[in-house]
């Protein structure tokens, strides 16, 4: 067995695109030889700024000979397709086939084709050229004078193939077995006849650290010797660290110091400065919550002076840089948030929507009606909503975007304004992701619910919702965001009566545009009356109905989403949502109880019990022969048979004890209630004919079946649940 080492030797490649350029080179090459009947025993890769390396361990020198069976036509089919079988099958006689026997399709021809084995050094040398015109890079470039594209100019190709070179040749670039090191360090070159030998030489006189999790490990460990001599510590940065990870072969911590001075600047903008424009990792003392003068950079270079130069130099450009955001700073400062937010009316939102400016009219108006829902003070939290966006055309989010809303905060610190309202300028934009914390605090939680409100209900007005992977708006992020921060936080929200309000207060021109006609469920469900006293029209109301409706529903894909996270079943989120429920934490509160009482041997046969009914019931519509009204006749019960009138009081004295654990939100004690129909139920299934000849009987027995039904579906939609 032998050992393949490929390299792919080019100019640097960046960082972010490393990792997965590594799997998919191993993953392509692993294909291609699995693809050609090649089998081996162990297979890797590294990656790093300048290369990618693949390494197939016990690869088999050759592949096995192949016999293959050819079917063809029967004896006696027509020329033309014995002879499409004899050119598929590569024969140039049909006496070169054999004749098999079926005792049912009766005689046909078979061709036996040995298909040879092909030596590993054959695939290798058609397999890689392939590998590197079709490899997938995010972005590429080729040079003037060839066709071949690649992240950055590709240089060299190492192939070798148990010490030999595997001979080729891509876009005029040969294979061979020779490599180089470290640009200053040790550069080479260097031939090399395995991965034991690459990895000595490289690692050793070429000062290049192969593998991406050893690159870290040596990062880590240089960060925490640079730290503990100096009494700091570092400040976490994941995505920092993967960063550099990508950017030095032979990478040397370097401790440097800045002016302290610059810490009179907010810790985010020293960081943000630091990672974005320097690649620097913050620190701080030991126990300490501020920044400390001081940041770490990873060299690729180990200097003679122990990077004191490096040091000085990385130091000067960091100064520059915080001179910058200082200047930002004091000049932001000086100018209130609601001048900058007059600013927003001159910045387009979205065409169909208006400006910003427009937005933050609406917002705020949300906020404030959404305040007492939440728990907060109406005046703080439209006094949020009306700040939140003003920092976006502030000096300083202009420089960094990622710190929209943080600088909201601090500006409204120093501007005086109450903690609560500033806290709420920089969490309005919470959650942004799964792993992002939700607002704790009621007008942040005001604020970010009417902002994603106010952003979803207009976007579905004017028809721009998602559609399949396609999410230009985030507005599955946004309706992820709300369904979160009201479960987390237990909000008694009701999400129809926050769409109402959001649609009445879109721009006028866009909801009487939309087509109108009678909504009767509009009015069942109360939407009508919640849009009127949101300050909207009944007609209006009709016109965003279909639209709201809609919405509720990507709600509930959304909390489907949640719970199944959580390891919920989606089937009984749509069972308890179809009594058109819209209290999100009292949609929970069923499903838990509902999920419970359903593992339970009283849950599992009340639920078949239920399934019989409605199959029976769902007959009868069918023939059309169930009457759109049907009550029970208690005198044609207590006529019937003792399991009849057995049910028919379980039922009645059900609804009545529903009403009490339903009205405290007591779903464990519903549940409870409905057990005490599995017997009766079974009872009535096993003593009584439903399709009695009596027709007044017969009615009667359906209209029991009608109550059954209804009195399940109290607590949830039964023909939703699956299973």
């Amino acid at each position: 067995m032998d050992e393949l080492l490929l390299e792919l030797f080019s100019e640097e490649i960046p960082a972010r695109m490393q990792a997965k350029a590594e799997a998919d080179l191993l993953a392509a090459l692993t294909a291609r030889l699995r693809e050609a009947g090649l089998a081996w025993r162990n297979a890797f890769a590294v990656s790093g700024p300048r290369r990618l390396t693949a390494v197939i361990e016990g690869l088999d020198a050759r592949s096995a000979d192949v016999r293959e069976e050819k079917k063809g036509p029967k004896v006696g089919a027509p020329e033309q397709a014995i002879a499409g079988f004899l050119r598929g099958a590569g024969l140039t006689s049909i006496e070169q086939a054999s004749i098999v026997s079926d005792p049912k399709k009766g005689d046909a021809y078979v061709a036996y084709i040995s298909v040879p084995g092909r030596d590993a050094v054959d695939v290798i040398a058609e397999a890689v050229p392939a590998i590197v015109r079709g490899f997938n890079w995010p972005k590429s470039m080729r040079t003037a004078d060839g066709d071949l594209r690649w992240v950055r100019p590709l240089q060299a190709i190492v192939c070798v193939l148990d010490g030999a070179v595997v001979a080729f040749e891509v876009g005029g670039i040969d294979s061979g077995n020779g490599t180089e090191g470290h640009r200053v360090h040790g550069r080479g070159p260097y031939t090399v006849k395995s991965w034991a030998d690459y990895k000595k030489q490289l690692e050793g006189k070429g000062h290049v650290i192969l593998s991406r999790a050893d690159r870290r490990a040596r990062i880590l460990a240089g960060i925490e010797d640079v730290c503990s001599a100096s009494g700091l510590e570092l400040v976490p940065d994941e995505g920092l660290l993967e960063e550099v990870t990508g950017l030095a072969e032979w990478p040397v911590v370097v401790l440097g110091q800045m002016e302290p001075s610059f810490l009179d600047l907010p810790p985010e903008v020293i960081r943000l400065s630091m990672r974005t424009h320097q690649k620097y990792f913050a620190v701080k003392r030991r126990g300490a919550e501020g920044l400390a003068p001081n940041f770490i950079v990873v060299a690729n270079i180990a200097a003679t002076d122990g990077g004191a130069k490096i040091a000085e130099g990385n130091a000067r450009v960091l100064s520059a840089r915080l001179s910058d955001a200082r200047f930002f700073w004091e000049k932001d400062k000086a100018t209130p948030l609601e001048v900058m937010g007059e600013k927003l009316k001159t910045i387009a939102f979205k065409q169909e929507l208006g400006s910003l400016g427009d937005k933050v009219q609406r917002v705020a108006a949300l906020a404030r009606e959404l305040a007492p829902k939440v728990g907060a003070d109406p005046d703080l939290a439209e006094r949020a909503a009306r700040l939140a966006k003003a920092d976006l055309v502030s000096e300083m989010v202009g420089e960094f975007p990622e710190l929209q809303g943080v600088m909201g905060r601090y500006y409204a610190l120093s501007a005086g304004e109450d903690a609560r309202v500033a806290d709420a300028i920089r969490d309005h934009y919470k959650p942004q992701g799964p792993s992002d914390a939700v607002p704790s605090e009621p007008v942040a939680v005001a604020a970010a619910l009417a902002d994603k409100l106010d952003t979803l209900v207009g976007f579905w007005a004017i028809d721009e919702k998602p559609t399949g992977s396609k999410d230009p708006f985030a507005l599955r992020r946004a309706a992820l965001g709300v369904v979160r921060i009201i479960l987390e936080r237990g909000s008694r929200l009701g999400l129809l009566a926050a769409v109402a309000g959001a649609f009445s207060r879109l721009p006028p021109s866009i909801v009487s545009a939309l087509p109108h006609a009678p909504q009767q469920a509009a009015i069942e469900y109360g939407f009508v009356d919640l849009f009127e006293a949101a300050g909207g029209t009944s007609v209006d109301a009709e016109r965003a109905w279909p639209l709201a409706h809609d919405l509720l529903t990507f709600f509930a894909d959304r909390l489907k989403q949640v719970l199944r996270d959580q390891g919920k079943r989606h089937d009984l989120i749509d069972a308890v949502f179809a009594l058109g429920e819209d209290d999100l934490v009292l949609i929970v509160k069923r499903v838990e109880a509902l999920g419970a009482f359903l593992e339970t041997e009283d849950g599992a046969t009340l639920l078949a019990g239920y399934r019989r009914a409605a199959n029976i019931l769902k007959a009868e519509e069918k023939k059309g022969a169930l009457p759109e009204h049907l009550c029970v006749d208690a005198k044609l019960i207590a006529k019937g048979p003792v399991v009849e009138q057995a049910l028919w009081a379980a039922v009645t004295g059900a609804e009545a004890a529903l009403e009490a654990p339903l009205a405290k939100e007591d779903f464990a004690g519903a549940m409870k209630v409905l057990a005490g129909l599995r017997a009766p139920v079974d009872a009535f299934f096993e003593g009584v004919m439903v399709n009695e000849p009596d027709a007044a009987v017969r009615a009667n027995r359906l209209a029991l079946l009608v109550a059954v039904r209804d009195a399940l579906h109290k607590v949830a939609e039964f023909s939703r649940i699956e299973g």
